[in-house]
């Protein structure tokens, strides 16, 4: 096995020292007040750039197949959330409230897309069906998500979600996303060329939210708060939310009749969370919460999602050559 698959990749280990700079050197004051128009400039942009990257032509394409699509959204945004709230009698009690929130803003979230569509790939899935459910998973994520996060608000006890929080999600995120549509003309072309943009964009924005955000909850005490064991029990509380997903899925997906090539797609689909959309949202839908509690069970479940899907993807691979090979040994024989 090579080392590539046992240690994290570069921006898991930004993420780290992110989080380790903001706890030992928080931004404060001033400073902080400039790092936070930066990161509404840096989300704004980014979601410019995924509108102007995203193919209405692949979209349109891949519609046809909306039992698929529903399957996926169905995972996304109505078995997480009844996960989150069903089972948090029995998984709440091993984290903080602080935390379980935002456990529960993570059963919310949409699917990824990148890495959706990068599984669906190497698992060789239905590609063109996985860019459609993805990017239309991330787009309705951003109604969706906060109508969803009112829901659980009230049900943990924090009051509904304000249209505020809701216009200020359409405004940062939904506003540029359709001018970078409208620009595509213009500029698609060369946002396609140059994804390592995107690329440094995404990660860098995020990168931005999680010092912002960690400095404050630092400032007010986060890590005094979380001892190791509660940081245990939301990995347990994570691993157990996407164990019970990709269960679901895979086995829904047989049960409903989808062929192989579509149960791939719906099982990397529907069992994601993008930790992409999921940071900026936190930022605009918890504005005067403690964001480092809210974006951590994000943060641990987008690299235990990872490296899940990683080996559940090769897997799926290998099955499928190996049954390629018995069926060119049948035909030679």
């Amino acid at each position: 096995m090579s080392l590539s698959r046992i240690l994290p990749d570069r921006f898991t280990c930004a993420l780290v020292v992110t989080v380790t700079l903001a706890s030992l050197l928080p931004c404060r004051g001033h400073v902080a007040s400039a790092f936070d128009v930066l990161t509404n400039l840096a989300i704004a942009l980014l979601f410019f750039l995924h509108g102007a990257k995203l193919s209405r032509e692949a979209v349109v394409a891949g519609m046809t197949h909306w039992r698929l699509h529903l399957t996926v959204l169905a995972s996304t945004f109505v078995l997480f959330p009844l996960l989150g709230l069903l089972l948090r009698p029995v998984l709440s009690p091993l984290v903080t409230p602080a935390l379980y929130m935002g456990v529960l803003f993570l059963c919310t979230l949409p699917s990824t897309v990148q890495s959706s569509i990068a599984f669906t790939s190497m698992a060789r899935g239905n590609i063109p069906a996985a860019i459609c459910a993805a990017s239309a998973s991330s787009l309705l994520g951003i109604f969706i998500t906060p109508l969803l996060v009112g829901v659980m608000l009230e049900s943990h006890g924090q009051g509904g979600m304000s249209w505020d929080a809701i216009g200020g999600i359409v405004l940062q995120l939904l506003v540029p996303f359709v001018a970078g549509q409208v620009a595509q003309r213009w500029i698609g072309t060369w946002v396609s060329r140059n994804r390592a943009l995107l690329a440094y964009v995404d990660q860098g924005s995020i990168l931005l939210v999680v010092y912002t955000a960690f400095s404050a909850a630092v400032l007010q005490g986060l890590w005094k708060q979380m001892p190791l064991p509660v940081l245990g029990g939301l990995l347990v509380v994570n691993a157990v939310l996407l164990a019970i997903a990709l269960l679901v899925t895979r086995y829904g997906a047989r049960a409903l009749g989808f062929d192989r090539e579509d149960e791939i797609t719906i099982v990397f689909c529907g069992s994601k969370k993008s930790l992409a959309s999921g940071v900026p949202m936190a930022k605009v839908l918890f504005a005067g919460h403690p964001l480092g509690a809210i974006v951590l069970p994000i943060m641990l479940f987008h690299q235990i999602q990872l490296m899940t899907c990683a080996v559940l993807a090769r897997r799926y691979a290998e099955r499928l050559r190996k049954v390629e090979l018995e069926v060119d040994g049948a035909t030679q024989a």
